[in-house]
């Protein structure tokens, strides 16, 4: 681990705080359910034992893209970021999809069964929420900073939970005081659109990543502003980025006065790349010096 980059070590952490928080929320789930028979507690459940597969999932996809690159991954492990993410995407359509259904399927039942003991399944319910809220509170922050598809992802999962948990509080207290138990159905079918709506989104990014998709414009441009006006650079071409994860690969072409030393054309050449790493360190970028005047004649 003491090799891990800062963005690597906060990315696994988050995954296994992920698969921490939910074993635990499934463990209090359990123990409401058998206490209250809500159905409401029981998707609730079912949700994030699912929740704990893939967090689980994410985690070992998140340790094996730090991996250092070897003989046969010259450029790293990072695109099992993309690979896990995609997946979890595909998940959490498939959640939303059953989500609605059963709450489509709660909204029309004329007789749907009654709670029992909601005081314990209160507790439970509010208990789950605040350590939801607090693991998608850290996990915004990591995919903030290291821009990782897979923990934004997960962080989704949790972010969809919400909204069904807080139904199923509002059906236990509805079911409690006014007997009003299928309100969390119309909570339920909220959350399923902004699942999926978010599902599509991170499925997006992952597949355009996977099938080696340029990075963000603005990136982009911002690197053709460094190189083009850093002293000693003539010009720069061939400017191509790829994503594989929460890195960004860049390939550049840099001008140069081709009677200087190659000593003093490589300093210009690392400093320049120091210099687009201090300002994007999500990125691995190999620069290519050509010589000036050759460039201008083949572009003649």
């Amino acid at each position: 681990m003491s090799q891990l980059t800062p963005d690597t070590r906060m990315n696994i952490s988050a995954g296994a705080t992920s698969a921490v928080v939910a074993a635990v929320l499934v463990a209090l789930k359990l123990w409401a359910l058998g206490q209250t028979g809500a159905l409401s507690v029981a998707a609730s459940l079912a949700d994030s034992a699912m929740d704990l597969m893939v967090a689980l999932g994410a985690l070992a996809a998140l340790i094996y893209a730090a991996r250092p690159a070897d003989e046969d991954h010259a450029f790293g492990h990072s695109s099992a970021e993309d690979l896990a993410a995609l997946g979890q995407a595909l998940f959490v359509l498939i959640s939303a999809g059953v989500i609605a259904t059963a709450a489509v399927l709660r909204l029309t039942d004329p007789a749907p069964a009654p709670l029992q003991a909601e005081g314990a399944g209160l507790l439970v319910m509010s208990l789950s929420v605040l350590l939801t809220l607090a693991l998608v509170m850290w996990q915004g922050y990591v995919a903030r900073k290291t821009r990782s598809r897979v923990v934004a992802a997960d962080r989704l999962h949790y972010l969809g939970d919400l909204l069904p948990n807080i139904g199923a509080i509002a059906a236990l207290i509805a079911s409690k005081y006014w007997d009003m138990g299928a309100i969390d159905g119309v909570v339920a079918l909220a959350a399923a659109a902004l699942l999926i709506i978010g599902a599509l989104r991170i499925g997006k990014g992952a597949f355009d990543a996977l099938m080696d998709r340029r990075a963000d414009p603005a990136l982009i441009a911002g690197i053709g502003e460094i190189a083009g006006s850093w002293p000693q650079v003539f010009g720069y071409h061939d400017l191509k980025t790829r994503m594989a994860g929460s890195r960004v690969f860049v390939n550049l072409h840099i001008e140069l006065d081709g009677a200087q030393p190659l000593i003093q054309a490589h300093d210009i050449g690392a400093a320049l790349r120091r210099a687009i790493l201090q300002r994007y360190p999500q990125c691995d970028v190999i620069i290519h010096k050509d010589v000036f005047h050759s460039a201008a004649k083949d572009d003649v």
